[in-house]
């Protein structure tokens, strides 16, 4: 490796904006971040959901509000179970 071509790799303390800090190393002195895995709907769970221009209640008018236990309902049934035979 070449003298002084590299940058200096400092330990850092990385700070999100939700207020979670945890030790790494990196290059800049101070990491601040917008987000991070405690905080970033994907990993903690609690997605919301962003409506833009009303495309949300454009889905929810054509197909209904849908849940699970709606979809889960049985098909009725037709007949006594017999399949009907033809002469």
């Amino acid at each position: 490796m070449k003298e002084a071509i590299h940058p200096k790799y400092h330990e850092v303390e990385a700070r999100c904006a939700c207020g979670a800090t945890w030790k790494t190393r990196s290059t800049k002195h101070e990491l601040h971040l917008e987000i991070c895995s405690n905080c970033h709907p994907f990993f903690t769970g609690r997605q919301k959901l962003i409506d833009t221009e009303g495309r949300v209640e454009r889905f929810t008018k054509k197909f209904g509000a849908q849940t699970v236990a709606s979809r889960k309902k049985p098909a009725p049934k037709t007949g006594a179970g017999k399949t009907a035979k033809t002469a």
